[in-house]
């Protein structure tokens, strides 16, 4: 899979996005709206991740689903 499907399919993916980073609110999922490179920043904001950790994060969730 890839970040455009991801993307377009935003909504059925939320709920998987926010059992792996639970400290991400509902209101968090829907500014990010599929957009990758607010993920990253929400969760470097909520966890205090380095960006590169966050982002192999993301492509083992990725990876995952």
């Amino acid at each position: 899979m890839n970040w455009n499907q991801v993307e377009g399919n935003w909504e059925q993916f939320k709920g998987k996005v926010q059992e792996k980073w639970g400290k991400l609110t509902g209101d968090d999922l829907d500014v990010i709206a599929g957009n990758r490179k607010q993920l990253a920043g929400k969760i470097q904001e909520r966890y205090g991740s380095a960006q590169e950790d966050v982002e192999r994060e993301i492509d083992d969730w990725l990876t995952r689903h």
